[in-house]
């Protein structure tokens, strides 16, 4: 047998994959999330994102057969660390950066966590791809800065408000629109740091 009629619908579906490039994937990727953003996720259909990149809607398919794996894979595709690098030499300066860092980009993330609600409830898939987009590297990267203020001491190992600190720094951005009907920005995160959590860690 020729390794050509060796090939299987696995094989054949891997070649045809591979043909679209990474600019033009992430270029889908791109219109699905903000068709989100704009429109919320059950308005998110595979022909509006054909209609908007100019492609076929078969494309789609063959690459991703269904929409929450389509979606899935572009919420993966945006995965950042918006403070990843934040280093001062001082602890309270790295969350007052990280404060503000994380408030100038909470009005597009928390958008899209709205509008991905009710479907992550009901997509396992769907709510972890939006944990490590969106949640996991900024508390890792947040974690590293308070690790970098424990080695410096800063502040002791021990502290009981330590691992609070990644709750109550994301926590405000899902709340305050729910209580105060506004978005955590940047200088509304920045008071909340001086006023809660340095004197919580006890660096006023």
């Amino acid at each position: 047998m020729t390794p050509q009629a060796a090939e299987g619908p696995e094989t054949v579906g891997a070649s045809r994959r591979s043909k679209l490039t990474p600019e033009r994937e992430q270029e889908f990727f791109d219109a699905v999330v903000e068709q989100i953003r704009q429109c919320g996720y059950d308005a998110v259909t595979m022909d509006g994102v054909a209609a908007t990149t100019r492609c076929s809607k078969s494309t789609l398919y063959r690459q991703w057969k269904t929409k929450p794996q389509f979606v899935a894979a572009a919420l993966r595709s945006h995965r950042r660390v918006r403070f990843a690098g934040i280093d001062t030499g001082s602890l309270a300066d790295d969350l007052r950066q990280a404060a503000r860092a994380t408030g100038e980009w909470s009005d597009q993330d928390i958008g899209l966590l709205q509008a991905l609600g009710h479907a992550i409830m009901q997509d396992p898939e769907l709510k972890l791809a939006l944990r490590e987009a969106l949640v996991d590297p900024e508390i890792a990267a947040l974690r590293e800065i308070l690790d970098r203020g424990v080695a410096r001491g800063d502040i002791a190992a021990d502290h009981p408000a330590l691992p609070y600190v990644p709750a109550q720094m994301f926590g405000m951005l899902r709340t305050r629109p729910m209580v105060e009907g506004e978005q955590a920005d940047a200088e509304y995160l920045a008071g909340f740091v001086e006023a809660v959590v340095l004197p919580a860690l006890g660096l006023t």
